[in-house]
């Protein structure tokens, strides 16, 4: 079953590449996986979509929490989160389905982001059922490419007692992060 954790970790070299070891290690297979930095450039933010068994979460989170550039490991799976992705699909197809195409992306509220003489490249937004609902519109049209993001998740509403730059994000989510100790300075999210 996919499980949607959210790592805060430092922003140095090799960090995603012993997180993706972690995990690829146990024999777990990582389905989405997105890192950008915070707003202190030091740290990044990493949304990685695991298929795990629920009962082995924890187990998960664990090892994940003894590598030392990991600040923060958040489980998003059962907590009230908002999940996006986003796709560019380039279709080719002649001049007479245009306006059925730009119809039937408007439901989704894909917009055209390029057109060329023959194509069109749409961008869409949203979770990861309404994208693959889009994708099997779009399919009928004869998509040329595809790109597509893997999934960004941060917990709904507000951090409760934090000022920004001031506290550990682990302390201010409802003791839904797993709290580890900076290595020096404030952490900002």
């Amino acid at each position: 079953m996919a499980r949607t954790l959210s790592i805060y970790v430092e922003n140095k070299s090799g960090v995603l590449a012993r997180v993706a070891g972690v995990l690829s290690a146990r024999g777990f297979n990582i389905d989405s996986l997105t890192v950008a930095k915070s707003l202190d450039p030091g740290f990044s933010l990493m949304t990685v979509i695991v298929d795990v068994d629920p009962s082995l979460v924890e187990q998960v989170i664990k090892q994940l929490s003894k590598l030392i550039n990991v600040i923060t490991i958040t489980n998003l799976s059962d907590a009230p989160a908002v999940e996006r992705e986003m796709v560019l699909v380039k279709v080719s197809l002649p001049d007479e389905m245009r306006a059925r195409l730009l119809q039937e992306a408007e439901i989704f509220r894909a917009r055209v982001v390029d057109s060329s003489p023959g194509s069109y490249t749409l961008e869409a937004t949203g979770d990861s059922d309404k994208i693959e609902a889009f994708l099997r519109v779009i399919e009928a049209y004869g998509r040329l490419e595809i790109a597509r993001t893997g999934t960004v998740a941060m917990l709904r509403g507000t951090l409760r007692g934090t000022a920004r730059g001031t506290s550990n994000p682990a302390t201010a989510r409802d003791g839904l992060a797993t709290p580890k100790v900076a290595s020096g300075g404030p952490i900002l999210i």
